[in-house]
């Protein structure tokens, strides 16, 4: 169990996906880059089942920002976006309203 200390340590933000590219070596993986309202980023995300490149651009969801940079397939992701599980494959969790973008999620 983690205590409310330990949860506190993770940084979630919304943010905005502004460019769209499949994996070059993974089938299920896109290549992200996301706007934080700070910066851009580059994320890898397990979503190419459930999402079309198109259905992402301009999109808000919450990211985890402050994981350790990871290399999956050669390519660098620097955080990852929250998802639900579900039958139909993953599903993005994002705000019900427009928010600025990094804006804190508690």
């Amino acid at each position: 169990m983690l205590t409310i200390d330990d949860f506190k340590k993770i940084e979630l933000i919304v943010v905005q996906i502004k460019e769209v590219k499949a994996h070059p070596d993974a089938d299920r993986l896109y290549v992200l880059k996301v706007d934080t309202g700070k910066e851009e980023r580059q994320l890898i995300a397990g979503i190419r089942g459930s999402y079309s490149e198109e259905a992402l651009i301009g999109r808000r969801a919450v990211m985890v920002a402050n994981l350790q940079p990871a290399v999956i397939r050669g390519e660098e992701s620097q955080g990852m976006l929250l998802a639900a599980s579900s039958d139909d494959g993953p599903v993005l969790l994002a705000p019900e309203r427009d928010v600025p973008l990094g804006s804190g999620v508690r």
